[in-house]
């Protein structure tokens, strides 16, 4: 009874404390949208979250606290705010958050869109910059892309000769895949066993596996129940498996002795390859080729997935 007395006022100073530190805290946030509990800010997002996010915006500002599940969201909706978070707190926003499907195709995080800000992401992107994305390098692959671009003209002026229809989507997807294909990989998009509808279906099933939450990270102990009736790490298991077989295969066709035999335009591969040979420091490892690769790859939706935790 003595020792209930004696510790019960310093409970309640703790606990005091601790509801003053929150105040504190909640009047730092940003303007929040009432939540539901659990599923937070959930309910509010509907089957067009851009939208969703502009209605939201205009009623609770241009910097807006959300909840997905347990995920704290920061949303920025206006171009100053923009400007501030992206030049005055870079270091703190510069990060995605470490997500299942992104942590799978990325090999752990050994690429650079992905990875968090370290040591590792700059020599990534040392390598990147330096090596793969310069300006010597982009002016090295201008014929691939006069090439694969005459071949789309020809390609739609012979459909309009016969009259037949055109389906720009599919031709702009065979267009950007085919010069991606001969800079990364020194391959042609068409002919290959992921021409056309493969390869699409390919980098739809990646793009949705990589850009967003799964069920488990919004709702702990119970979300890995719905990830499981929804096939999610089935899903993910197969297309990590198929991506990195494509590579794998890719990278065996590039170590081939007769290859340094023949004159072919060097790609991604051939650079990598001899970074990993040539600079011991740099510790490049096939694993990092591929996820460096995909990322190469997939420039779209694979991207856009921007969500940093608050």
């Amino acid at each position: 009874m003595w020792l209930f007395l004696i510790l019960f006022p310093l409970l309640l100073f703790l606990l005091l404390k601790k509801i003053q530190s929150l105040k504190i805290l909640n009047k730092r946030l940003p303007p929040s949208p009432p939540k539901l509990p659990v599923l937070g800010n959930l309910h509010q997002l509907g089957e067009l979250p851009h939208q969703s996010l502009r209605q939201l915006s205009n009623k609770y500002g241009p910097v807006m606290l959300l909840k997905l599940g347990r995920i704290p969201l920061t949303v920025i909706s206006s171009a100053q705010a923009a400007r501030d978070v992206l030049k005055n707190h870079d270091l703190d926003c510069c990060s995605r958050p470490p997500l299942t499907g992104t942590r799978k195709l990325t090999y752990n995080y050994l690429d650079m869109a992905f990875s968090p800000y370290s040591e590792h992401w700059r020599e990534i992107r040392k390598i990147c910059v330096l090596e793969l994305f310069s300006l010597k390098r982009t002016q090295s692959f201008q014929f691939i892309r006069e090439e694969e671009t005459a071949f789309l003209i020809n390609s739609i002026s012979e459909s309009s000769s016969s009259s037949s229809s055109v389906d720009l989507s599919e031709k702009m997807f065979a267009l950007t895949g085919s010069i991606v294909f001969r800079m990364a990989f020194g391959k042609r998009f068409r002919g290959s066993k992921f021409d056309n509808h493969r390869f699409e279906e390919l980098v739809h099933a990646a793009e949705s596996v990589v850009g967003g939450f799964t069920a488990n990270e919004c709702f702990p102990y119970i979300g890995w129940i719905i990830d499981r009736l929804t096939s999610y790490h089935a899903k993910l298991e197969r297309v990590f498996h198929e991506l990195d077989t494509l590579f794998q295969q890719i990278i065996d066709d590039h170590l081939k002795p007769e290859r340094s035999k023949q004159e072919v335009q060097e790609d991604f591969i051939d650079v990598m390859l001899k970074i990993e040979r040539e600079e011991t420091e740099s510790r490049l490892s096939k694993d990092h080729i591929k996820a460096v690769l995909l990322v190469s790859n997939f420039p779209d939706k694979t991207l856009s997935n921007r969500f940093n935790y608050f």
